[in-house]
């Protein structure tokens, strides 16, 4: 099902994909490359510039990138400043040969941003994914004050003090409105704070096939996993064809959990849906969505013949919650668990073995806290290395796991990762990890293997709500359930309307 994502490094494996580069041509080649890619796109910001253009440049080959964007600019007759952070007698051989351009086009150095300065255009070639402690001090003085100009912002391969893994402000961060990042794509861009301090983000291969040259380490899940329909199906279909699925949940007063996950499935395509409510009072019909089937959970899980189960939304913590969810673990079918399926499994043992001894594929959606209850951490922990969280979990429970958040973070049991592009802000509300596990559950109860099902139920789900801002629903004030018949839309591969 899944289209060739983009690659994805961690520092080191981007210091490796550098060194394989260097192999075919020299350094300076690629500090040429990226500068003149830089200043490619710093023309576009700065169309028409009136006050002209500061560069900052620091203390190391990010400093060179910043160098060769100022030099020619300066040719294309803008009028540029540059303000240098660093010692010129301690700056790498390439990064000083790029100075030494920029005093060779008669360029100066500034010590400080000039009272009252203005700018259409402010580059920020401080630091680059080398970054490993906090800013503090006079740099971090100088990122502030550039961050607080008015003007576009363009940052040079990832905004000064974004850790490149993470996505975490190490300390203090400049906060671009656009960021170009040379040979491929790290993961801190599109997690956690960085897509905040990022910005857009543009990719300069600097002609180089990073795949070729380095394995990925992850992928960044893209739109091109929707470019056709997620399930084609022949004519000759029927409803049996196309799964049943069980959600079990909606325990008194969180019904509508249940029914949302539900809504969900039955409009992403399961044949059958299936609520087992534990609620003592249960509705006989959603008269929203009559075509879901409603039952005493114990009933369902033993009695109705399935194709995948999801449990968790609105399921609670009592005896009968934690005894349905032992019963539906036991199940040898795929099994989406999410919200308090992840609570309770994280307090008894007797559970984590549970999911630990399936042979079934089993998929976890947690938000940050319910991943730090079941790795034992606490919500800090996971936040500041997101993938290297999610990766623990999927190993501790032999599961795909989806850490929800900006950039959500899909991990494989053997390691795999991906970063999602998708969503935005307005999915801060009740019930879109409900709606996730009806996604997820239906494409998993129509055949689809667990990690294409969580990778495309995550993309999907984000996407519905980019589509929903892009028109002006949101991003205040959405709900969850909004996205459901959006992301139908993508899943059948129609293009959002405008």
């Amino acid at each position: 099902m899944r289209a060739e994502l983009p690659p994805l490094y961690l520092t080191n494996g981007m210091r490796a994909l550098e060194a394989a580069a260097l192999k075919r041509e020299p350094q300076a080649k690629l500090m040429e490359r990226a500068g003149l890619a830089a200043a490619e796109l710093a023309r576009e910001l700065a169309a028409r510039p009136k006050r002209g253009v500061l560069v900052l440049a620091g203390p190391g080959n990010n400093g060179g990138d910043a160098f060769e964007v100022a030099a020619h600019l300066k040719r294309w007759h803008y009028r540029v400043d540059v303000l240098f952070t660093g010692d010129a007698g301690k700056l790498p051989h390439d990064a000083a040969q790029a100075l030494g351009k920029w005093r060779a086009a008669d360029g100066r150095l500034l010590q400080s941003i000039p009272p009252a300065a203005r700018y259409d255009l402010l580059v920020d070639g401080l630091f680059g994914i080398g970054l490993a402690r906090p800013l503090a001090g006079v740099t971090a003085d100088v990122v502030r004050a550039a961050s607080a100009l008015p003007g576009t912002k363009l940052a040079l391969d990832i905004a000064s003090g974004i850790n490149a893994d993470t996505g975490a402000v190490m300390g203090v961060a400049f906060r671009a409105t656009h960021t170009i990042t040379f040979i491929a794509g790290k993961p801190g861009l599109y997690t956690l704070d960085g897509p905040d301090y990022c910005g857009e983000v543009h990719l300069a291969d600097l002609g180089l096939d990073a795949a070729s040259l380095a394995p990925p380490e992850g992928r960044l899940v893209t739109g091109a996993i929707v470019e056709a329909p997620l399930l084609a199906r022949p004519r000759n279909f029927h409803k049996g064809l196309a799964g049943s699925l069980a959600i079990v949940g909606g325990a008194a007063g969180m019904v509508g959990a249940a029914l949302l996950a539900g809504r969900a499935a039955i409009r992403l395509g399961a044949g059958k849906v299936f609520l087992g409510l534990l609620t003592d009072h249960p509705p006989y019909v959603d008269y929203a969505q009559p075509e879901l089937m409603l039952r005493k959970p114990d009933q369902l899980l033993a009695d109705v013949p399935l194709t995948a189960v999801a449990a968790g939304p609105g399921l609670g913590t009592d005896s009968a919650a934690q005894r349905v969810l032992a019963q539906a673990l036991r199940l040898d079918l795929p099994l989406v668990l999410d919200a308090d399926a992840l609570n309770l499994i994280a307090a008894y043992g007797v559970l984590q073995s549970a999911v630990q001894s399936r042979k079934a594929p089993t998929l976890l959606t947690p938000h940050p806290a319910e991943c730090a209850r079941l790795l034992e951490a606490t919500t800090a922990d996971v936040q500041s290395d997101r993938i290297g969280a999610a990766r623990r979990l999927a190993a501790r429970f032999k599961s795909w796991v989806a850490l929800k958040g900006n950039g959500t973070v899909v991990a494989s049991p053997e390691g795999r990762w991906w970063v999602n592009a998708s969503g935005n802000p307005g999915m801060a509300s009740a019930g879109m990890g409900d709606v996730l596990t009806g996604i997820a559950g239906a494409l998993a109860a129509q055949g689809m293997d667990a990690e294409d099902a969580l990778i495309a139920a995550v993309y999907l789900h984000g996407a519905a709500a980019d589509a929903l801002v892009a028109r002006g629903a949101g991003p205040v004030g959405l709900t969850a359930g909004e996205l459901i018949d959006e992301a139908r839309r993508l899943a059948n591969g129609h293009r959002v309307r405008d």
